[in-house]
């Protein structure tokens, strides 16, 4: 894989949560987060993005997101669950990114809010119009998803050098 080619990173926002009392970490998915998990699966399959990696967040719920959504995928990528995700800001989540290793065109990072969201904004230097207007509107939603584009080694991710190339919330 060349690192001229475009590489595509889904950020994917951990399906809406109950709050059960166990600490935060340990929050299961409610109801509906177990309902819209597959749908934004779904979504995602429809793409026709293949990924190589799944960047998963060690929280409960994300672990459960990521389950009950990649079983609608046509091919299982390789998963690695990374507690750094948790609770994570934008430049902890690019540190993160910055390790994948350039083999991998396509990653799903399965994450939290602020963290997602502000990543999403901070990679994305130029966006589609349509995408960037349903985000600004919509915000970031339980099982909300942003798929961004950009050319260059995982190394060289930084902030501004992404395209917002697409964006989906379960209402919509």
């Amino acid at each position: 894989m060349s690192v001229a080619e475009p590489r595509r990173i889904v950020l994917f926002r951990h399906a809406k949560a109950d709050w059960p009392q166990v600490n935060d970490h340990e929050r299961p998915l409610a109801e509906r987060g177990r309902k819209d998990a597959p749908v934004a699966g779904r979504k995602l399959a429809d793409s026709g993005i293949s990924f190589d990696l799944a960047l998963c967040s060690t929280a409960t719920r994300t672990r459960e997101t990521w389950k009950l959504a990649v079983h609608e995928f046509p091919h299982r990528p390789k998963t690695v669950y990374e507690e750094r995700i948790y609770e994570a800001s934008p430049g902890e989540l690019i540190a993160v990114l910055n390790e994948t290793p350039d083999d991998a065109q396509n990653v799903v990072l399965i994450g939290h809010n602020p963290g997602v969201q502000g990543l999403a904004e901070v990679l994305s230097g130029s966006a589609d119009s349509e995408a960037r207007e349903r985000m600004s509107h919509r915000g970031f939603p339980a099982a909300a998803f942003a798929v961004l584009s950009f050319t260059g080694s995982w190394k060289s991710l930084e902030p501004g050098v992404a395209t917002l190339v697409d964006y989906w919330a379960p209402s919509e």
